[in-house]
């Protein structure tokens, strides 16, 4: 692995809980990992640490082999020496700089000529070479995007980090500007390590996604694997929507399925056995791509709230027997508040979790 995090804990003075706790990651070369959580779980935290802009309570920090940061031995290489690059929120460009200056700011210790060819590269890398002599202030938000990471790949960082760098953006901007900063780095060949807080981003930027919450890290995997197969309750709370319903695991004749207030699911083969659960008893998570809207369909549901979002509605549905599912539905399908519509479920991969105890009332 290229970049390997091993229990490492980040804390700040007067401050009993640990920013980051004990957290363990791993990345190999070229790959682009990215960081979602809540404000405050930690993820910034954990990029400075990786940075070293902070010293780490606890745990080791390793990049190609070399050890950067190991609270055990006091080892604490400084940021200066790690050969990491930053991109920032605010995109840090001079604006009494052009943007080839602004590339090539970091390259003095090269040769003129080899530092002129350095950025005339970084420029077609990311696809400015027409605006070399334009002033920051004179280029959009996404191309000011771009010069940021031209000016940060320009040294040849073993590994960037990258902290929100979308989110002074417009959100339409977003989701486009990720695709095309993942295809540059994939160009340059640089591994790279970035915080977000929008979904969209993550999935469009990270080969592997991290989940934090509370200093903690969830769930590291590929997206499919995120959304389909959350580890945690948080994470399937967290990542795309969807809601939780009251299950029982059963074993029949035909097989095992999974019976809910919207009949029985079948396809659990990576499902715990019954014993996992109490009676077999469990909270299987419906994501609202998961329910159909089916008018045939015998089981019948009130739309309670409708959300417009071109292609489709997302709608919130209260079933007969009381439980609240969501479902995302063709947007000609433009129903009434209050109406009854008939939906089914349509399942490829039954998540189930223990129960949560109902609350007194």
């Amino acid at each position: 692995m290229f970049l390997q995090i091993e229990g490492v804990s980040v804390r700040y003075p007067r401050n009993p809980k640990a920013a980051v706790q004990e957290l363990s990651l791993a990345m190999a070369p070229g790959r682009i990992g990215v960081l979602i959580g809540p404000s405050g779980c930690g993820k910034t935290s954990l990029l400075r640490a990786v940075a070293g802009l902070e010293t780490p309570s606890a745990g080791r920090i390793s990049m190609g082999g070399d050890v950067l940061s190991d609270a055990g031995s006091g080892r604490q290489v400084p940021a200066e020496q790690r050969r990491i690059g930053m991109v920032f929120q605010d995109y840090a460009l001079f604006p009494h700089l052009n943007v080839a200056d602004n590339i090539g700011y970091g390259l003095h210790a090269l040769p003129r000529g080899e530092r002129q060819e350095r950025v005339d590269r970084m420029l077609d890398l990311v696809g400015l070479a027409d605006a070399a002599g334009r002033a920051p202030h004179q280029l959009s938000g996404g191309q000011q995007q771009r010069i940021a990471l031209a000016r940060a790949l320009a040294p040849a960082p073993r590994l960037l980090l990258l902290d929100e760098p979308f989110s002074s953006l417009e959100v339409e901007l977003r989701e486009r500007l990720a695709q095309e900063v993942r295809q540059i780095l994939k160009r340059s060949g640089t591994a790279a390590l970035v915080v977000t807080h929008d979904q969209l981003e993550a999935f469009a930027l990270g080969d592997v996604i991290g989940v934090m919450n509370a200093g903690r890290l969830e769930q590291w995997d590929d997206a499919y694997t995120i959304y389909h197969r959350p580890a945690s309750r948080f994470v399937a709370t967290f990542i795309g929507h969807g809601v939780f319903t009251p299950a029982r695991i059963v074993v029949e004749a035909a097989g095992t399925r999974v019976q809910t207030p919207l009949g029985f699911l079948a396809d659990v083969a990576e499902c715990p056995l019954p014993e996992a659960f109490p009676g077999g008893e469990c909270d299987v998570l419906l994501r609202a791509d998961d329910i159909v809207h089916d008018d045939d369909s015998s089981v019948k549901a009130q739309i309670e709230r409708k959300t417009f979002r071109g292609s489709e509605f997302l709608y919130t549905l209260r079933l007969q027997s009381g439980e609240i599912v969501l479902a995302h539905v063709p947007s000609h399908h433009d129903h009434e508040i209050g109406e009854w519509i008939g939906i089914r479920a349509l399942v490829d991969h039954v998540v189930t979790f223990p129960r949560l105890p109902v609350a007194p009332a």
